[in-house]
């Protein structure tokens, strides 16, 4: 089966991401020919969770197509402060919009708005689970700066347990030929065990590290990410793990000349300011790339009839998904949808697995 949904980039094809590439290099070429590409057309950004730069850079992009945005940035100024369920919001926005954003600080939950959307959904980040049109930035960013996606060798440092945009970006990346990673964080954030068997699936080398001034010196590509404050239980855990990994002019010393520096922002205190001057340092300019490679997932999505993603086969099982953080936990009408992977039942909303 196939839809008009964005949830995650493994479910697109290296062909088909590609063919986003290339339409926003065209559209950074060309600007002016795609004014009017989106007249009449509506986007709608739910962000039930705070954000800068996917929120802006998502009505930036329908804006320069022409089109207009409606939306929230506080979920406390709709009715879901009134108790509205995710379902009513989804479906009476959908009768408004052409096309719908959603962030959401629960796990899945752009997922479950696919089910009751008559419009395409975008996923903009649902939790500690998955941040697609994030990794379609660094994808674009990698493209035009490193010329190709295939034999890299990727660093990915910091929370890479909670980190959403490092889980797109390693299943992303893992399509691609003779790609290899290194993991580096500590041992309390490392990546969640469904990536590494992404990676091993796919063939991929990976190396797990501690420590980055040792992990540099190889690499291609280091994505930094920060530790996100408010994906822990309390304040002395964030404090413990905040300041582990800081990039500064002495670890970037031992780099190669020709490694990029990628982020996803916002930074805190993981990158020193002192190397935003360095050529390497990309995080600025990667937020400008975002603005296109979005123009381009909009038109796909609305303009190109082939443009089709795959889903996956699922099943509806007798147990609930018992993850804490999956939207099945808060909003009970949901069906208990799976799927099938290396043997095991997982959760088609927030891909762990159901026991």
């Amino acid at each position: 089966m196939t839809n008009k949904n964005l949830i995650d980039l493994e479910a697109m094809s290296p062909e088909q991401i590609d063919k986003i590439i290339r339409k926003a290099k065209k559209i950074m070429q060309s600007p002016a020919d795609y004014r009017h590409a989106c007249d009449g057309k509506i986007l709608a950004t739910l962000f039930y969770e705070p954000s800068t730069r996917t929120q802006m850079s998502f009505q930036t992009a329908m804006l320069k197509l022409g089109g207009r945005t409606i939306g929230f940035d506080n979920p406390m100024n709709s009715s879901v402060a009134k108790g509205e369920s995710l379902k009513d919001t989804i479906k009476v926005i959908s009768g408004y919009a052409d096309i719908i954003a959603i962030r959401h600080p629960i796990e899945g939950t752009a997922m479950a708005s696919s089910l009751y959307a008559d419009v395409p959904v975008i996923n903009c980040g649902d939790g500690g689970h998955l941040h697609p049109t994030q990794t379609l930035t660094d994808i674009v960013t990698l493209s035009c700066e490193k010329g190709r996606l295939d034999n890299l060798k990727i660093g990915v440092c910091g929370d890479l347990l909670n980190g959403r945009t490092v889980h797109s970006l390693i299943k992303t990346l893992a399509k691609y030929n003779n790609n290899s990673f290194v993991l580096i964080s500590t041992k309390e954030l490392s990546v969640p065990l469904y990536i590494i068997d992404i990676l091993e699936k796919n063939g991929c080398k990976y190396e797990i590290a501690n420590s980055l001034a040792d992990a540099i010196t190889e690499l291609d590509v280091l994505y930094m990410t920060r530790i996100q404050r408010e994906r822990f239980k309390s304040d002395e855990e964030y404090e413990a793990q905040k300041n582990v990994f800081v990039l500064d002019r002495e670890k970037l010393g031992k780099a190669r000349e020709d490694m990029i520096i990628l982020h996803p922002l916002p930074r805190v205190n993981e990158i020193t300011v002192d190397i935003d001057d360095d050529p390497r340092a990309l995080y600025f300019k990667q937020a400008q790339y975002g603005m296109y490679g979005r123009m381009a997932l909009i038109l796909m999505l609305l303009q190109d009839e082939d443009f089709t993603i795959a889903t996956r086969d699922t099943k509806t099982v007798e147990h609930r998904c018992t993850n804490p953080k999956c939207i099945t936990q808060t909003e009970d009408y949901l069906p208990n949808l799976s799927y099938e992977k290396l043997g095991m039942t997982m959760c088609d909303f927030c891909d762990k697995r159901i026991d």
